[in-house]
């Protein structure tokens, strides 16, 4: 089973390790969608298959939080699990993502193991 994955960050920076992240891991990954921020993310959500999402948090627009939220309040996207990525130290944000429904999240800077190990439970 190949998977599609949506990594949403307003750093290209950061998109471009979790690409290089995601071909080192050895899942089986088929195509990366990208975005720069929930609106984005919500627009290549509604275009295109996905099987789970990396996101941040900060991000202008709409930020990880609002696109989670609005992840989880759509039937069509209910069940698309959803890791956040954060540089957040404070704990009410992380603890606010897993109450919104979030399946894990991983602090910045993260290793290529620590992603390894959330897209295991995931896929």
């Amino acid at each position: 089973m190949s998977l599609n994955v949506l990594i949403v960050d307003d750093s290209s920076a950061i998109r471009k390790i979790l690409q290089r992240v995601l071909r080192q891991v050895e899942a089986p990954i088929s195509e990366i969608f990208e975005a720069a921020d929930g609106v984005e993310a919500l627009a290549v959500l509604e275009s295109q298959k996905v099987s789970f999402v990396l996101s941040d948090i900060n991000m202008p627009n709409m930020d990880g939080l609002q696109l989670l939220s609005e992840i989880k309040n759509r039937v069509e996207f209910r069940s698309l699990p959803v890791v956040m990525i954060t540089t957040e130290g404070a704990q009410n944000k992380v603890l606010e993502a897993v109450n919104l429904g979030a399946a894990g999240y991983v602090r910045k800077p993260f290793t290529p193991e620590q992603i390894k190990e959330k897209l295991v439970g995931i896929v």
